[in-house]
């Protein structure tokens, strides 16, 4: 398997995992928003690792789409989604003044996290 499918695999376990965590009657939301975080990251270094791109170790959304855009300008309009995203990689992970995200919210951020991975797999399935 080449590197970037092992990235993009991981990034959809990543999304599956928050959409297991966000439904039923009991939905453990402040893990599910961190894995939707995570799958927007490893999708987008699923992308740096097809065009054979250092991945480099961050959890900053931003430069990683930076990075992606210096390959394909058309990465930019994924900004506004991972703005939403970033934060939650350590934003409910850990003890502070907010323990657990809101319901709504965290739809919205597998919602975005699921378009983010669509964008990056479209991108490479037109270039293979």
């Amino acid at each position: 398997m080449k590197p970037h499918e092992d990235w993009l695999i991981k990034a959809e376990h990543d999304l599956l995992s928050s959409k297991k965590l966000f439904a039923g009657d009991d939905p453990i939301l402040d893990t599910a928003v961190y894995h939707t975080q995570q799958c927007a990251e490893k999708s987008l270094k699923a992308y740096l690792a097809y065009y054979g791109k250092p991945v480099i170790r961050t959890h900053d959304l931003n430069e990683l789409v930076n990075q992606c855009a210096d390959i394909d300008p058309d990465f930019g309009v994924l900004h506004d989604l991972v703005d939403e995203l970033n934060p939650y990689s350590t934003l409910f992970r850990y003890p502070g003044d907010l323990l657990i995200p809101e319901y709504s919210d965290v739809e919205i951020a597998i919602e975005f996290a699921a378009k983010v991975m669509s964008f990056v797999t479209e991108k490479i399935k037109k270039h293979d």
